[in-house]
Order: C-alpha cells, then structure tokens, then sequence
C-alpha cells in the first residue's frame, strides 16, 4: 500500500489516519518503527517535510536517511525505476518529494516497500492530512472551508479532496485565469458541495476555515510579476477574516510571505491555527508511517 494521493485515499483510511494521530498526539502508542528505515528522497526544497518524517521515525525508534538528487545517482541518469528497485531492498519505506508526479508513480509501481508523496506538482496528501487533522481538533469538520488564492496548486486539488470527503462545504477563492484544476474539482463535487468564486468577500462569508497558500509556488517564479498583480485583491488580512464568522481558524501550509497573501496581523493573531498545524505534520506523519507499516 502506497500513499500518492488524496484522490486514491477513501473517507474510511482519512478517518482511521485522523484517529491514529489524535491517539499518538495525545500519548496512546499505536506501535513504533524500531529497526525501520525510511529514505527521504528529495528533489525539491523542505523545511517541514523533511524534519517532521526524521522526527517521527526517531521518536518512533526508526531510522530516516535523508537524499537529494545531487547526492545521488540520479543526477548521473540513474532511472527513477532502478532507484525504486535499490531503495526497496535496503529500506523498509520511502518518501518522496519531487516536481513531477509522474516520476512519484514511477517511483511506487517499482518498489515493493511503501512510497509516500512527499509533495509533487499534483498533490500534497501529507499536508492535506495534517490539514484536516487541526481542523477537526477545532471541531470544524461539519462547517465551511475557504480556500483563498491559487486554487490550482497542489495544496488546494489535496486539501479539497480531503475537507469534501470528510463532509465540509467547500468554497475556493480566485482571480479570474487561476481556477481549480478540472479534474479534481469534479471529484470533490462528487464528495460534498464545492463552488468556485472570484468574490473573497462572498467567498469567506460563514467560513469556519480559512485557508491560503504562497502566490508563487515552486517552479514558478518565472510568473512572479504576472501573479502578484492578479493576486494582490486576495490578501487575507483582519478585514478579511471580519467577514468569517468570529471564531473561524485561519491556515496555512508555510512557508509564508508576511504581507502578501497574509498579513503577519493574522497570522500571529487569535484565529491563526497556523502554528498547530505545522506542529501536526509531525502527528500525521507518525501516524502514516505506522498505518502503512502494518498494511505490509
């Protein structure tokens, strides 16, 4: 059993993740990874992903070795299916952070140890899992989530995927030429009630959650000045946040750009969940590790 997508992962596995991390957060073991080793293959940058997975396999008793692809033979032309094919006979599971999603499915049909998407330029399942977890530890699973921003990139096709199948409304936010990705905005619809707005004001109305992301993801810095421009009406700021309802949690995955997509008002202010649910990549993925541990 892999863990690649959101799209692939059923409301019964979100739910029972949800419950291994609420136990482990609070104490409870639910078993430990002694003698495990987990590789951490990295093509792109990390802050939160990498220390939250060699965290959780230390207190877990296991071992995380860390790899970038200059460090490897990779960066040589070594195939991404023979690297699946050498890391499977050394170690006990794989995480992957890569640009491509098509180089993570290449990655997980060749191995025959677990392979976790660390993030590619489809999805970021891990992120959506700590996501949802904060939001239900805020009690705000049944309500409203706002997504503001770029709704195309990999955080919101997860984290809609994962609030929809969980039972919240959906309502993603943004400027005209920055729409959700088709394909998963239909899949979403067929888990809950989804819309698309280009209105922040009307889309953050009632919102128990609002969440945003970076204006400029990764690889897309080329963008830059076109995005800032399109962006700059989709601030989350206090007047934003006003229009929610009053004890809406606001989120977001980090890092952030104090002053652009959020004011440092809001995001060191008393609706901010931010610090929580980095603090919950950790618990999630403990919890993900051992789940697809003992799936073996």
């Amino acid at each position: 059993m892999h863990f690649l997508s959101i799209r692939e992962t059923s409301k019964k596995d979100l739910e029972t993740l949800l419950d291994i991390a609420t136990q482990i957060k609070f104490g409870r073991s639910w078993g430990d990874m002694k003698g495990k080793t987990l590789i951490m293959l990295f093509e792109k940058p990390s802050t939160r992903t990498r220390v939250s997975f060699e965290v959780a396999m230390t207190q877990l008793g296991g071992h995380a070795i860390y790899m970038d692809f200059t460090g490897s033979q990779i960066s040589r032309g070594e195939t991404m299916a023979d690297t699946a094919r050498v890391f499977s006979r050394y170690a006990d599971i794989i995480m992957a952070r890569l640009y491509k999603h098509g180089e993570m499915l290449e990655l997980s049909e060749n191995s025959t140890v677990p392979v976790i998407n660390g993030l590619t330029d489809v999805e970021h399942p891990c992120q959506a899992l700590a996501d949802v977890l904060t939001i239900k530890e805020r009690n705000k699973l049944g309500g409203k989530l706002a997504f503001i921003g770029d709704c195309a990139n990999n955080v919101a096709n997860s984290l809609m995927l994962a609030a929809a199948k969980l039972g919240m409304e959906v309502t993603l936010i943004c400027p005209p030429g920055y729409p959700p990705q088709k394909e998963f905005l239909e899949e979403a619809k067929k888990s809950g009630k989804v819309e698309v707005v280009t209105d922040p004001e009307k889309g953050v109305k009632g919102a128990d959650v609002i969440y945003t992301d970076v204006w400029v993801s990764m690889g897309m810095e080329e963008e830059k000045a076109e995005r800032m421009k399109a962006f700059v009406k989709y601030q989350v700021n206090q007047d934003l946040v006003k229009l929610a309802k009053k004890d809406c949690i606001v989120m977001h995955c980090l890092p952030a750009h104090r002053g652009q997509e959020i004011t440092s008002e809001v995001l060191d202010g008393k609706n901010s969940a931010v610090w929580d649910q980095a603090e919950n990549r950790l618990h999630a993925q403990k919890a993900l590790l051992l789940y697809l541990m003992k799936q073996r």
